[in-house]
């Protein structure tokens, strides 16, 4: 749950979805949608930075973040913040390791990989894994993210009981079909809005990126 609220995986519909009016999928729009599915099949790594916003509905408190990662497919990922700059969560391939002492002080969250750790491991890959055949998806407008025109698609999961989010805007950059933004709303309730401002696929990483060792005097709990 602690990586839920700072990642999004997980991930959420913010207040702008109410001025996108949803329509079925156009051919074009669907022809859009598969050329993002087939171009992220290809990536092997990533160098991304991204800003976050969390909005509790229930009770008007908004959590920001900003960061950077690095991910090598499959089963690596390693985001470090800016804001807060102490928090990190690593996945090196066996486990996803939550360092968040902004919230969470004295302690390390451990799960293995293939037990809630999946969704924190490839953000984009929950949206373009066979979309059509797991979400009901509907064209949502279009809209500039970070100086790129995008197409957005509304993503409602067909089988509510396993998904990470009830509800998902995906937002699709024109020219290079990646995704550049999403919003998603959980099941609690929890609003979150991923933009991506900057994002460069298979480009050289870090391997000591996804080695993570707990800091002296931590407390390890395993999930």
């Amino acid at each position: 749950m602690i990586c839920i609220r700072r990642l999004g995986i997980a991930i959420a519909l913010a207040s702008s979805l109410a001025t996108l009016v949803a329509a079925p999928l156009p051919a074009q729009a669907r022809d859009h949608l598969d050329r993002a599915v087939t171009a992220w099949a290809k990536v092997k790594t990533v160098r991304a930075t991204f800003e976050q916003s969390i909005v509790n509905a229930l009770t008007g408190n908004t959590l920001t973040a900003t960061g950077v990662y690095q991910q090598q497919r499959p089963g690596k990922l390693a985001v470090t913040f800016d804001n807060p700059a102490t928090d990190r969560i690593v996945a090196d391939g066996k486990y996803v390791w939550l360092y968040l002492p902004s919230s969470a002080p004295g302690q390390v969250i451990r799960s293995a990989l293939g037990s809630g750790g999946t969704g924190t491991v490839d953000l984009t890959a929950q949206f373009l894994t066979a979309p059509r055949k797991r979400y009901t998806v509907t064209a949502a407008g279009t809209r500039v993210v970070s100086g790129r025109a995008t197409h957005a698609y509304l993503l409602v999961p067909r089988a509510s009981r396993d998904a990470m989010f009830t509800t998902a805007t995906v937002y699709i950059d024109d020219r290079d079909v990646t995704v550049r933004q999403f919003e998603v709303t959980d099941k609690s309730g929890l609003q979150r809005k991923v933009r991506l401002t900057s994002f460069r696929t298979n480009v050289p990483v870090d391997a000591s990126a996804f080695v993570f060792t707990p800091p002296k005097g931590t407390r390890v709990v395993e999930q």
